[in-house]
């Protein structure tokens, strides 16, 4: 029988189903909040430094469009492995956070993407019944790496079915990049004088978005950090409404993750 829930603070409660001791999963936490970061910073400063460093950018971030935005400006081989380590560290991250806490994991996930809750059930019947096909389609989504972890894909199996879905995207995104080289230089140039204008305006929007997550999210963070040996419990609010007030306010925001 679960322990009692007190009006404020955190519980933690034991989890028996964990594989591994704390070190592991508490390595697993920090550098997912790591990637997170450096993940952030990446994608903001794209627009202005995708043209001139590259490979700099890739390491940050290997989201989707720094991968083409950097087909004119880098050479094949520094723009494979750079994207292919940095895909593949930020799906292994996930996947490991998603099996070892399972739902705290997915409902961490989906407050910050402001997933409704049949996105998930879709993502998980999905991930059941060919959990390989969507690794290989998707394999830069968070939730599907996540979910993979969740739902107990094997990992040798997991990373297998990344690698390839990692390969084939860079195939597609270099080929994208070369198709449409013009465009992509004339998008670069015409927003030259105003870069980094954009870059602070980006970087203004993710520290308001992340404070307000960071309120709500940090103290559980932070006591798994301190506590891994157990799933952490949110914190209680003395106040449903706001509890409520806060869920609504999480649904109808939508801001993916970047890793």
């Amino acid at each position: 029988m679960p322990p009692p829930l007190p009006a404020d603070g955190p519980v933690v409660v034991p989890a028996p189903d964990l594989e591994v001791g704390p070190l592991a999963r508490r390595f697993v936490l920090v550098l997912t909040s790591t990637l997170f970061v450096i993940g952030t910073i990446g994608s903001n400063i794209g627009p202005a430094l995708v043209d001139e460093r590259p490979e700099l950018v890739l390491a940050l971030s290997s989201r989707n469009r720094n991968l083409l935005g950097s087909v004119p400006f880098i050479d094949p081989i520094p723009f494979a492995l750079i994207g292919f380590i940095r895909v593949l560290l930020a799906g292994v991250a996930l996947f490991f956070l998603g099996r070892w806490y399972g739902r705290k994991a997915i409902e961490w996930t989906e407050g910050q993407v402001g997933q409704l809750p049949s996105i998930y059930t879709w993502f998980q019947r999905a991930v059941d019944r060919a959990g390989w096909l969507m690794v290989i389609v998707m394999p830069g989504s968070n939730l599907v790496c996540l979910m993979a972890g969740h739902r107990r894909m094997p990992p040798p199996r997991f990373v297998v079915f990344l690698c390839i879905g990692i390969a084939a995207k860079l195939v597609v995104l270099w080929a994208g990049g070369q198709l449409f080289e013009d465009q992509i230089r004339g998008f670069l140039d015409a927003i030259n004088d105003y870069q980094w204008y954009i870059v602070i305006g980006l970087f203004a929007i993710t520290f308001l978005q992340s404070a307000r997550k960071a309120r709500r999210d940090m103290p559980e963070v932070i006591d798994e950090i301190l506590t891994p040996d157990g799933i952490v419990v949110e914190h209680r609010s003395r106040h449903p409404e706001a509890t409520a007030a806060t869920a609504t306010a999480t649904a109808e925001h939508v801001d993916t993750p970047d890793f």
